[in-house]
């Protein structure tokens, strides 16, 4: 019988977009690949990255992350021309593409993305399609969050 090793579980995300979950009700979550420069992965290493007002976006049958903030590092090579909001291309397959497209143009979703973070030595990148909520779903959210603190409270002044 083999012998498994024991996994460790460490914490690989980069950046989180916590607005998107307060914002969108996410139907699907797709993982995708990010076609980056050698300047931005240094500068994915040192944390200096921002989703929060970025988006996904077709064009040309390929999806692209717009709006996503990599500052470059002071460090970064002089002869490269280093533009922190260019656009980015999402690596999926043809099946995930067609699937994502139907849904965006048929049932008017939109694409978010949600997180980005370390698969091995890849950068990965969580998308969902998703729907905007409306006031009365955020209020819901706030509401039951807010219960959910209290509720701990409570629980731990009885444990006492």
């Amino acid at each position: 019988m083999a012998k498994q090793k024991n996994k460790k579980v460490s914490n690989n995300t980069i950046a989180k977009n916590k607005k998107a979950r307060f914002e969108f009700a996410i139907h699907e979550e797709f993982e995708s690949g990010l076609e980056l420069q050698g300047w931005e992965v240094k500068s994915i290493r040192e944390g200096k990255v921002n989703l929060s007002e970025s988006f996904v976006q077709f064009h040309n049958n390929e999806l692209f992350l717009m709006n996503s903030t990599i500052q470059p590092l002071n460090m970064a090579s002089t002869h490269v021309i280093s533009e922190p909001l260019r656009r980015r291309k999402l690596l999926l397959n043809h099946r995930e593409i067609s699937k994502i497209f139907g849904l965006v143009n048929r049932d008017g979703y939109t694409i978010v993305a949600l997180s980005m973070y370390w698969k091995k030595s890849w950068v990965k990148l969580k998308i969902g399609v998703a729907k905007g909520k409306k006031l009365y779903d955020k209020r819901k959210d706030i509401k039951d969050r807010d219960w959910s603190i209290d509720k701990s409270r409570i629980l731990k002044k009885s444990t006492r």
